[in-house]
């Protein structure tokens, strides 16, 4: 097993990097100094228990939440994403597992909802052009784009919200449990969709608790519990076994003991500074 304790050397760009990144809900710490990197033609698996800090890191990606405390830069400039514009405007693009599609709507009406092509008068033919393009780069497999989406399979519908999020050209993907509650055939044709996306350049945030989805189409894993990080590992160097137990907190990685490390180091200072008690004990005095 290969745990990253330090930033992993990379060929391809770094889009996004988080450090040290806060969050708290009230007396709540959701997130304490998580720190991320985000690169371009790489499928970065966020994994973790339930209350592990998951969904409140990516609601911070996505401009939901304001973070409370750390950074975020871009190339060589820090930012902040403090709404949804300002997440688009970086180039990221969120699919959440509830997909938000519409039902009643035809395949290219979802794609270009809200983003309609021509003033005035919508350029349907136009539309209806590019939505096959965006399919057929994804491989997808949906046989019309003009059948109402609640006609689709639970894997089409994801190809349909995933190719949607490419409309705005992002760098960056994030992708929560996009293979939850699918069948097998599906769940492979959602993990063929995040292939394509790698091979496009795009750097791809997935959030799963499928260890197998996981281990079939991510080069790292970061781990978070209880808010906080608890390993980062290559792929082709974990085993499910050393992923379960970093989730669990039952692992003895490089980053709980350096966290251990720092408890003992701040115990031993303050034990340090306490005065000493040089008095007598009652029965030796005078």
């Amino acid at each position: 097993m290969t745990v990253l304790s330090t930033p992993e050397t990379h060929t391809s760009e770094l889009v996004l990097s988080l450090r040290g990144i806060d969050k708290n809900f009230g007396a709540v710490q959701a997130l304490t100094a998580i720190d991320l990197d985000i690169y371009s033609g790489e499928v970065v698996a966020l994994v973790g228990d339930n209350g592990a800090g998951k969904s409140t890191l990516i609601k911070i990606l996505a401009g939901v939440h304001p973070q409370d405390g750390g950074t975020i830069t871009s190339g060589d400039k820090r930012v902040s994403i403090n709404n949804p514009a300002d997440s688009n405007n970086l180039g990221i693009a969120t699919v959440y597992q509830d997909l938000a599609l519409c039902d009643n709507l035809d395949v290219v009406a979802n794609l270009y909802l809200g983003h309609e092509l021509g003033r005035g008068t919508i350029n349907e033919v136009e539309m209806e052009k590019r939505s096959w393009g965006l399919l057929r780069q994804l491989s997808a497999r949906i046989p019309s784009v003009r059948i109402p989406v609640a006609s689709l399979s639970g894997g089409q519908r994801q190809t349909v919200a995933i190719a949607r999020s490419l409309i705005g050209e992002p760098r960056i993907v994030i992708l929560d449990e996009p293979t939850a509650a699918l069948g097998v055939a599906q769940t492979a044709e959602v993990l063929n969709l995040i292939e394509r996306l790698r091979e496009r350049g795009l750097a791809v945030v997935l959030i799963s608790h499928n260890m197998a989805d996981v281990q079939a189409v991510a080069d790292r894993i970061v781990v978070l519990r209880l808010g906080r990080n608890n390993g980062e590992f290559r792929v082709a160097d974990v085993s499910y076994e050393d992923i379960i137990a970093a989730i669990t907190g039952a692992s003895d990685n490089a980053v709980t003991r350096r966290a251990q490390a720092r408890v003992d180091s701040a115990d031993a200072a303050a034990a340090a500074s306490e005065p000493i008690d040089t008095a007598l004990p009652e029965e030796d005095r005078p």
